[in-house]
């Protein structure tokens, strides 16, 4: 009897877990004013407009034509952790975030790639 009550825990468990998972990422339908195809975009939202989780897939984009992968991603996600943003395409289009354009090395160079 012991053995059934933990499973039945555990499956009760499992099912809160996918419930608050799915709450949390929930899909509006087309049309609506929430959804956006590109929800993960700046362009849309500027400085601020993305929520911390969604760093590391921008900056994976970002940094996705770069010979200096691991150095990208590393400074590319330490300025969206800071600045919640990174600017669309693979390079330029700072302008989009202004943090992220003028977060500077101390030798005055650009920070975030």
């Amino acid at each position: 009897m012991a053995m059934a009550s933990r499973l039945l825990l555990l499956v009760a468990v499992v099912g809160l877990l996918l419930a608050v998972s799915m709450a949390e990422h929930e899909v509006q339908p087309r049309g609506s004013e929430e959804h956006d195809d590109n929800v993960y975009r700046v362009n849309k939202g500027g400085q601020g407009s993305l929520k911390s989780y969604q760093c590391s897939p921008e900056c994976a984009r970002r940094c996705g034509n770069t010979q200096y992968k691991n150095a990208c991603l590393k400074f590319c996600n330490k300025c969206c952790a800071k600045c919640l943003c990174v600017p669309s395409g693979y390079y330029g289009n700072k302008g989009e975030c202004a943090c992220y354009n003028n977060w500077k090395t101390k030798e005055g160079g650009p920070k975030c790639p």
